[in-house]
């Protein structure tokens, strides 16, 4: 029998006005790949946050025992120098630093008085060689792709001399490669002796690393499954989860498709920063009233930068193209411009560029709209009030008030918002960039079931999605985009994902 390395024993956290955990119990053994599964906030983050020091001893009941010793954390430090380190889903890392200098940040190669930047760059070539990341370590964070900064996060990891790695959602902004990849990587680990803890709501990727999987729900934890002894179906894990069986992911809708509203022609944008680069390339499609339309590619197709740029210009320079709705041609210059015209962007960045963190839910919600809750300059903060409880009702947002500040909402919970925030500026074109990223399935069949609401009542939505299942089980139609281009458009009902693949890789020779 394998050696325990981690018990967590009857762990409670309670935040004002709401149990974050209650008795949740979790035994690692040494060696393992350990997953935790459960619904947007049902306390997997939160349970690894006192785990790993960042809610420090006596800021919870319970008890936690690592390889054998009782621990008493305050902080992420004293965990650390135990060999556990935590990779969470919005990486740490600093954009103008190099990679060499982000592995040693905080745990520099040198004396007090000096840092040897020779062993520091010599170090953080070897860790790199090890996650299998060719870049020097020179190069910047900027300058490389969020799936090689995920790999120099785990290569930071190493350098602690990492004994037990928690990862937190580490393939939400991966794509299919990139995942695959950095899952191979942590089997690999666990054939060297390391232990790891996974964080994940993409059910296929626990099925293949994952030993055992530990379900909490509702901030208790339900039951644990071991493959061992039996098999990890992704229906036994979601009824774990929901607590019902789901029995299909995607709601049934009545297709209602009618005529033209929307139509982007000869669209072309350049590269802000870099000259003679192209991130879109005389793009043409358009979009039927009633109708969910996908775009599909791989990461850096340009489906982000065709969003943003017609979303007000937000993203690119030297735009040029036409865009029409109902027939006639229109200009938005701005963000102000579209949200006028009944077009809504939710970000595929909801910390970053779509919600403000440090305000309550109500403020976000009606920050795309202020006109509809005020009179003359002046807000109606009970209008305010009223229409943001009515929105938390739609999205069934889990909160203990609209006055709850954002940022201390779950991600799945963060996505409402957003979503609702959108929804409060009625649109009639909303465009989806990546809107399950990090959302668990009961969320997401929730989001589903708005969006097939909107369309049931005319409106129209355009989603992006590196999730193939998704985009082949919600839309009525199905852009293809590689390189800046779009290279394909196919039928819902007859697209598959070996044929969305066909047209890329046949587009690229």
């Amino acid at each position: 029998m394998a050696k325990v390395l981690l018990e967590m024993k009857n762990i409670t956290k309670v935040f004002p006005g709401v149990k974050a955990l209650d008795n949740v119990n979790l035994v690692v053994e040494e060696g393992e790949i350990h997953a935790i599964c459960g619904e947007n906030g049902a306390g997997k983050s939160t349970l690894m946050k006192v785990l790993s020091g960042i809610y420090g001893y006596g800021t919870y009941d319970g008890e936690v025992t690592y390889d054998g010793n009782i621990c008493k954390f305050q902080n992420i430090k004293d965990s650390e120098e135990k060999g556990i380190v935590i990779i969470h889903q919005e990486l740490a890392l600093v954009p103008l630093l190099s990679i060499g200098e982000n592995i040693f940040l905080g745990n520099e190669r040198g004396s007090k008085a000096k840092i040897n930047w020779s062993e520091t760059f010599d170090k953080a070539d070897e860790l790199l060689k090890m996650v299998g990341l060719k870049d020097s370590s020179k190069t910047l964070i900027k300058d490389i792709g969020v799936g090689k900064q995920q790999l120099v996060e785990i290569a930071k990891a190493l350098g602690k001399n990492v004994r037990l790695l928690i990862l937190d959602e580490p393939t939400a902004s991966l794509n299919d490669t990139e995942a695959k990849h950095l899952l191979d990587l942590l089997l690999e680990f666990k054939k060297q002796g390391m232990t790891s803890i996974i964080i994940s709501h993409k059910l296929n990727e626990i099925s293949y690393v994952a030993d055992k999987i530990t379900v909490i729900r509702d901030g208790a934890s339900i039951t644990t499954l071991d493959k061992n002894k039996e098999n990890f179906t992704e229906d036994t894990i979601i009824s774990a989860m929901v607590g019902r069986s789901l029995t299909d992911r995607f709601p049934k809708r009545q297709s209602n498709v009618g005529e033209v509203c929307f139509e982007v022609k000869n669209w072309s944008v350049d590269h802000p920063i870099f000259d003679g680069i192209k991130v879109c390339d005389n793009v043409n499609f358009n979009l039927r009233r009633g109708e969910v339309l996908g775009i599909s590619g791989l990461m850096g197709a340009g489906r982000t930068e065709l969003a943003m740029s017609i979303f007000g210009k937000s993203y690119g320079e030297n735009i040029r193209g036409q865009i029409f709705m109902n027939g006639k041609q229109v200009h938005f210059p701005n963000v102000k411009a579209a949200i006028k015209n009944k077009i809504a962007y939710v970000t595929e960045d909801r910390k970053g560029n779509g919600l403000i963190l440090s305000e309550s839910i109500s403020k976000n919600t009606t920050a795309a709209n202020l006109e509809r809750i005020s009179k003359n300059y002046v807000i109606d903060f009970d209008k305010e009030r009223q229409y943001s409880q009515e929105m938390v009702k739609e999205v069934h947002t889990k909160c203990s008030s609209v006055d709850e500040d954002v940022g201390n909402l779950s991600g799945g919970n963060m996505q409402k918002v957003l979503l609702g925030k959108w929804l409060f500026a009625q649109p009639d074109i909303l465009i989806l960039d990546e809107p399950t990223r990090g959302i668990d399935v009961g969320a997401k069949y929730e989001i589903y079931c708005i969006i097939n609401e909107m369309v049931s009542n005319g409106k129209s939505v355009i989603m992006i999605s590196s999730e193939m299942p998704e985009l082949l089980g919600m839309c009525d139609r199905i852009y293809v985009m590689n390189e800046g281009r779009m290279i394909a458009e196919m039928d819902g009902k007859e697209a598959t994902q070996e044929k969305i693949m066909a047209e890329i890789i046949n587009s690229g020779k």
